[in-house]
């Protein structure tokens, strides 16, 4: 295996508690990779303050002071390409990308979701849930397509609704799986062990 960092880049919008655990579990020898940079859409979000805790570089922007994604996009990306970032992680990043940065990316760039895609996917996927009546839920890592999460699948992991369940405690089980999958599967992509065929993915146990 090479010597030389498996590096990431961050993407979120919000409190950050994906981004926290993703650098708890480097910062413990749980994850063998260089978080390289934090991107987020919202300078005066928690996970701003998250990742300077880290020690990891920011590049906080407001997208209203861009014509369009792309443009910021192209920012982006050439931030990425100097850092030679090898896998992109959205973590709670509460905006669509565009082909900018998904086609180069293609394969390297995944992201988390609160539900068993390809059930509620979008916003308030847990609300959703609980509002259609569903028993079982639970959380979905997935490659990055472009689309509302429409990605392939590489990992669930599924949770019942209990008698009394409402969207906070529900969310407190999810956010529990995720802070334990997310990084899981970073790891098994770090090490070769996630094979991309169309829409299927396998893990690959020998690698």
């Amino acid at each position: 295996m090479s010597s030389s960092p498996f590096r990431i880049a961050v993407f979120a919008s919000g409190s950050g508690s994906n981004f926290q655990a993703i650098a708890d579990a480097v910062k413990a020898g749980q994850l063998d990779v260089r978080i390289e940079l934090l991107v987020c859409d919202r300078p005066k979000a928690k996970v701003v303050e998250r990742a300077q805790a880290a020690g990891v570089p920011v590049h906080a922007f407001r997208p209203k002071d861009y014509e369009s994604r792309e443009h910021y996009e192209q920012e982006i990306l050439a931030q990425l390409q100097e850092k030679q970032v090898d896998l992109i992680v959205m973590a709670g990043y509460m905006r669509l990308i565009t082909s900018v940065l998904v086609k180069p990316f293609y394969g390297r760039l995944i992201n988390v979701h609160p539900s068993l895609l390809p059930a509620f996917p979008g916003v308030n996927a847990i609300g959703q849930a609980l509002d259609y009546g569903v028993k079982v839920t639970g959380v979905t890592v997935h490659f990055v397509d472009g689309g509302m999460d429409t990605g392939p699948i590489i990992a669930q992991a599924a949770l019942e609704i209990q008698p009394g369940d409402t969207e906070e405690t529900v969310a407190e089980r999810v956010h529990r799986i995720e802070h334990k999958l997310y990084p899981q599967v970073i790891g098994w992509i770090r090490d070769g062990k996630v094979r991309l065929n169309g829409r299927h993915v396998e893990r690959v146990l020998e690698a």
